[in-house]
């Protein structure tokens, strides 16, 4: 089993698929902790209620983005984490946490990457008037959503209803990514077998 720590910001609708997965046997690995960068994120309340621990580390507490990262890569090394899943973690993370999680560190995002990158992707696909939608699964480098990409699911609309669309991205997003997470680990396994 592979020990799993989710990074994520907000909802945390995302980080609840995962544990659920985990729960039913979907997801063959372990959800060892959350890292969440906001004190009153209702993504904290989701990992209390499964007993994940969480470790809530502020931009605020540290004089730079490197010691707060630093907190970070300690925090994961401790919990001996194998996979850093980012489920709607809004920071991007230090290059010295990416080199040491190499492949090993996955990210959801709205969008058909490479269009539409960063904060509120939804909106601007819509603001230009796309008729695909859909999430991209990618691995994580030192840019905004910039890494390698694993898989895209895409969907067609013939009018844009942003409701009906925000809808079905969290739909494919949660169902997408246990299954890619899942993908990628017995791919790994199968490898080290060998």
């Amino acid at each position: 089993m592979k020990n799993i720590v989710v990074f994520a910001s907000g909802f945390g609708s995302n980080f609840q698929a995962i544990i659920e997965a985990s729960e039913q046997g979907h997801l063959t690995a372990h959800v060892v902790g959350l890292i969440c960068d906001q004190a009153d994120a209702y993504v904290i309340t989701r990992a209390n209620q499964h007993h994940i621990p969480v470790k809530v580390i502020l931009r605020s507490d540290y004089h730079s983005k490197a010691a707060m990262d630093q907190t970070i890569l300690e925090q994961c090394q401790t919990w001996n984490a194998d996979y850093l899943i980012l489920a709607g973690y809004m920071r991007l993370l230090s290059p010295f946490i990416i080199h040491a999680y190499p492949s090993r560190i996955l990210n959801i995002h709205p969008s058909l990457l490479p269009k539409y990158k960063g904060l509120h992707a939804i909106e601007q696909a819509i603001a230009n008037q796309e008729k695909e939608y859909g999430v991209t699964i990618h691995y994580v480098d030192e840019g905004m959503d910039t890494g390698e990409i694993i898989e895209q699911c895409k969907f067609s609309v013939e009018e844009i209803d942003y409701e009906a669309i925000k809808q079905k991205i969290s739909y494919l997003e949660q169902v997408t990514y246990v299954q890619v997470i899942q993908k990628i680990m017995e791919e790994e396994h199968e490898k080290s077998s060998h």
